[in-house]
């Protein structure tokens, strides 16, 4: 990792996440109003992650299935068709606007705007065993976006794990200013 980049690299994101959660707010505030008029429950879900070198924090995200989703199964991966997610949650997936709260976690320090998705503890201690070098991918902040989420879709198996394992490899090891400036452009054409 090039740490002389990683303080540079934090108050710039720092600085933009601050920007674009300003600019978030309207898509925040009518989302909620959705959340509440069409489910039960609360309008932001917290899920524990696994961060930087390891660390446990709770990601913000608009919640997007019906209350207590995982209660009969457990943390599983969401899949394509997911029954649990509601149908303002789908909508909310396809436009990204449920990451939206994310940009408070950039700016409590758990995360950044690029890097390698934060996964969950249950998830991780089972990847950890499967795929060699996986926890490496903590080495530097996990991200709202990443090199192996634009190349990729969501995880699903395995397999999909290995592939992004592959990206996320890459971005650590070779992380840089020009890396992330592509990354972000590629992530708001994207939106």
């Amino acid at each position: 990792v090039r740490s002389w980049y990683l303080p540079i690299k934090w108050v710039c994101e720092y600085l933009l996440a601050a920007v674009l959660f300003v600019l978030a707010i309207p898509f925040l505030l009518v989302s909620a109003v959705l959340i509440k008029a069409t489910s039960r429950g609360p309008i932001f879900y917290l899920q524990e992650r696994v961060g930087k070198s390891g660390r446990l924090f709770r990601v913000i995200k608009l919640r997007t299935m019906v209350q207590n989703a995982e209660n009969k199964t457990g943390p599983i991966w969401s899949t394509q068709d997911d029954p649990r997610i509601t149908k303002v949650g789908k909508f909310l997936r396809d436009t990204h606007i449920d990451e939206f709260p994310q940009l408070i976690n950039v700016l409590l320090g758990h995360m950044a705007l690029v890097g390698p998705r934060p996964e969950r503890p249950e998830i991780v201690e089972s990847l950890e065993w499967k795929i060699p070098n996986y926890s490496e991918r903590t080495n530097v902040l996990p991200g709202i976006t990443g090199l192996s989420q634009l190349k990729l879709p969501a995880d699903s198996d395995l397999e999909s794990v290995r592939q992004k394992q592959i990206f996320d490899l890459y971005y650590v090891t070779e992380v840089s200013a020009w890396l992330d400036l592509r990354i972000l452009a590629s992530t708001g054409w994207l939106l």
